[in-house]
């Protein structure tokens, strides 16, 4: 009987390569148009207020910036983190 054996190099390949495939299909876009501009409209808004209240209080102008880039991303990219973990959003 032959025995048959797997190194950790190809238990990494493989695994990295079902990783890859799982992560390409959480990553594909999955909005329209109109939920695009939404969500590009919405990440200037929160980026525009979080510059202008970095005057004022940093603790208020950190989570404003990274929320707005974090929406420009979804804009940009046409995905959303909501609808790709299962929630429904109306756009």
């Amino acid at each position: 009987m032959k025995r048959e054996t797997c190194s950790v190099n190809t238990y990494c390949i493989e695994l990295s390569g079902v990783l890859r495939f799982v992560m390409a299909g959480f990553f594909k876009p999955n909005i329209s148009f109109q939920g695009r501009i939404a969500r590009g409209i919405t990440g200037s808004v929160l980026l525009i207020l979080g510059i202008i209240l970095a005057d004022e209080t940093l603790w208020a102008c950190i989570p404003l910036v990274v929320i707005g880039l974090f929406c420009m991303f979804e804009a940009v990219r046409g995905w959303c983190f909501l609808r790709a973990c299962g929630i429904r959003t109306k756009m």
